[in-house]
């Protein structure tokens, strides 16, 4: 029989990336025996409490308003093309940071369907994220468009044969999340790229639960534009702002509906009438939030770093060796897999189904192993490629064998 605690430290010893757990705070913390939440939320770095505590003192208590002239007015824009290079594949000028997920969202779905004005539907899924689902139905309630639903397989996910059956000559966007927020499911994003453009569409592609798990190159794929949040996978932290890419081929002409100053061009001439800022800056409205920018900059240090290939490689170990356990004690106790089992279609998260996984998640946050649920019966295990151990896997994937098997 296979000795999975033996296996687990094996894993970490051999692990290419076995340092970069003990660069998270709360790594060390006794009462925290597995965290299998970071594509909910990822840990934050230590270097980020020196830097947020470093900004407070010097950087904001020092130089006070002259950081907006010296930094950060640009810093949307700087950090946005880290993010584009270390974790896109974009290239610099299309990639800013501000406002949540869901501004961004609008923002950029608002933009695209005004690229195509006489086109009359949305195509989306079901299993979307519901702030994609409900802030969809809101645009083309707006608007008076239809939205063309796709009905995808709950333990899998859009396929590209899926769109070529949806899109027309009536479509002006395609609306997806790259990964699955509840099976992990993977698009096949170079494949649905061309479906789109081959109809006349445009893709928007959701990467909340991709960036910083799975390589991404949205310049290579042709993605038209995509968003993302930053505070799973690239530790960006409770609220931290998301980012928002338009592909170079689309600014001249993207206009997005929610102009603000920051946004116009020369800002603070503070002129009469709205001028949309040349490139990428356009995306902005208000004032950018630069505290919650802070922290995405150590983590973008750790993925420069080492790499997204290394990060993906983990990625697919963690996974792997979760699936593995899963199949060995999990799935003699009732337990179904509802992620897709092959790691070309997979995220960084495993999702399994039980009737009592809702009570069961509350007893393993009392004991330390910290999982999320999700209706409506899941737990996803989110494994954060730099900051989770092979150990945590083991220690929590036993704790759900146990919690089964005791009541």
């Amino acid at each position: 029989m296979t000795d999975f605690a033996t296996r687990a430290l094996e894993l970490d010893r051999s692990d290419p990336l076995r340092d970069y757990p003990a660069l998270f705070l709360g790594s060390d913390d006794p009462q925290v025996v597995a965290y299998l939440d970071g594509n909910s939320l990822g840990r934050p770095t230590r270097a980020t409490a020196r830097r947020l505590a470093d900004f407070v003192t010097a950087g904001w208590g020092g130089r006070l308003i002259r950081g907006w002239d010296e930094q950060w007015f640009d810093l949307p824009l700087t950090i946005g093309d880290r993010i584009g290079a270390a974790v896109l594949g974009a290239a610099a000028g299309q990639t800013t940071v501000g406002d949540s997920t869901t501004v961004l969202l609008y923002k950029l779905a608002r933009g695209a369907l005004a690229l195509r004005p006489d086109r009359t539907e949305i195509v989306l899924d079901r299993d979307n994220f519901p702030t994609d689902r409900y802030l969809l139905e809101s645009i083309s309630t707006e608007l008076g468009l239809t939205l063309r639903w796709i009905e995808p397989d709950a333990a899998g996910g859009v396929s590209a044969r899926d769109v070529v059956d949806a899109v027309s000559e009536r479509t002006a966007l395609v609306v997806l999340s790259h990964v699955a927020y509840r099976s992990g499911y993977l698009l096949d994003a170079p494949a649905i790229s061309a479906a789109a453009h081959d109809a006349g569409a445009l893709l928007l592609l959701d990467l909340c639960h991709s960036v910083g798990s799975v390589e991404i190159e949205l310049d290579t794929w042709a993605v038209d534009f995509a968003v993302g949040c930053t505070y799973k996978y690239l530790n960006g932290g409770p609220g931290a702002p998301a980012f928002a890419y338009v592909a170079a081929a689309h600014q001249a002409e993207f206009g997005q509906p929610i102009w603000g100053w920051m946004g116009r061009e020369n800002p603070f001439e503070m002129a009469q009438g709205y001028v949309p800022a040349a490139g990428i800056r356009r995306v902005i409205s208000g004032t950018p939030a630069i505290v919650g920018m802070i922290p995405i900059q150590d983590t973008l240090d750790l993925i420069e770093e080492v790499g997204m290939t290394a990060v993906r490689a983990k990625s697919v170990a963690l996974t792997e060796f979760a699936l593995e356990l899963t199949r060995s004690w999990l799935l003699p106790l009732g337990v179904q897999v509802s992620s897709p089992l092959d790691a070309a279609r997979r995220g960084g998260h495993v999702t399994i189904d039980h009737p009592r996984f809702r009570e069961i998640t509350a007893r393993l946050w009392q004991r330390g192993v910290i999982p999320d649920f999700r209706p409506p019966q899941g737990i996803r295990l989110g494994l954060s490629p730099l900051s989770t151990t092979f150990g945590e896997v083991f220690a929590g994937v036993s704790a759900i064998r146990d919690e089964l098997a005791a009541h």
